[in-house]
């Protein structure tokens, strides 16, 4: 879905709710898109660069939002042009109580394609994406492959053999949407599972250790207090933004994509990983962090994937 609009906006969103502050350091735009107001936020350095333009995409979870990616945002904004989307159900964007699913969250990012792709005509991209994001990025790359140039993938879900379980069935589960949503408690439970204790014990699972980003803690207890923020997590720990195909997806995708992942911490089931290893096209980098390599390590981070991308343009004829 094409966005229809683009309209720079001030750093300020809700007036019934903690301030929400800029996740990165940039502009911020406000497309209308098929989910709904779909925000954006954009930065460039000073000179002019020959370099693709590069798209980052956060995960999903009950604080999902473009701080995620803050590190990457701010040493890439030096370089080059670099854009973050907030999907549907986060961050700045709409938040409203809707249907959110796998195809309104692959159509959030061919959204901001087309708006990357009018302010650099003819430039092909580069995206990277964190954990089930890496699923959107994977099919809206699937299905308009000749806009991206690569794809960087951390800590991306699907290669879980509990994934697998799942492949001959959907992993919603309708009533537990259902139970989450009733209005009696809807908003008391959502408040309770993202309390700053709570908030802190989920990072920690994460990153593997005791040691998580300060930052991060507390900028996720400020989205997750923005008027309408359990709508899209409900859709998520219910099981519907989960793609049954994605292996398939992941193991089609024709350009350059780069796959890493820590080591530590609850998200480090990657035993489907041999599907894509030794692909050509694909390059695997293990960490030894948690799932949030770039806020651990960044500068063996940035090194890693600045390796990957001169690989990309040297085989691919580009700056």
């Amino acid at each position: 879905m094409t966005a229809t609009a683009t309209t720079p906006a001030s750093p300020a969103t809700r007036n019934d709710g903690p301030a929400l502050p800029p996740p990165v350091p940039g502009e911020k735009h406000d497309i209308d898109s098929f989910g709904g107001r779909l925000t954006y936020w954009s930065a460039a350095p000073a000179e002019p660069s020959s370099e693709p333009p590069l798209l980052l995409i956060h995960s999903i979870n009950a604080a999902g939002s473009a701080y995620e990616v803050r590190p990457i945002f701010e040493h890439y904004a030096a370089k080059r042009p670099v854009y973050a989307v907030e999907l549907p159900g986060f961050g700045h964007s709409s938040r409203a109580k809707r249907q959110y699913t796998i195809r309104m969250m692959t159509d959030a990012i061919h959204s901001v394609v087309a708006e990357i792709q009018k302010a650099h005509p003819g430039a092909k991209i580069d995206a990277l994406a964190l954990s089930l994001g890496s699923e959107f990025l994977a099919r809206a790359a699937s299905e308009t492959p000749d806009a991206f140039r690569s794809l960087a993938l951390v800590a991306p879900t699907g290669f879980d053999k509990r994934n697998q379980r799942w492949t001959r069935g959907s992993r919603a589960i309708p009533w537990l949407h259902s139970f989450f949503e009733n209005p009696l408690w809807s908003e008391g439970i959502f408040k309770a599972l993202t309390a700053k204790p709570v908030i802190s014990w989920f990072l920690k699972k994460a990153f593997g250790s005791p040691n998580i980003d300060q930052g991060m803690l507390d900028y996720d207890y400020l989205t997750t207090h923005q008027p309408g923020a359990q709508h899209a997590p409900y859709y998520f720990v219910s099981g519907f933004l989960f793609s049954q195909d994605i292996l398939r997806i992941y193991q089609d995708l024709p350009m350059p994509v780069w796959f890493s992942h820590g080591v530590r911490g609850d998200f480090v089931d990657y035993g489907f990983k041999s599907t894509v290893e030794g692909r050509p096209n694909w390059t695997v980098t293990v960490f030894q962090t948690g799932a949030m390599p770039h806020f651990e390590v960044p500068a063996e981070f940035m090194r890693a994937y600045d390796e990957f991308l001169a690989r990309t343009a040297a085989s691919s004829g580009t700056p």
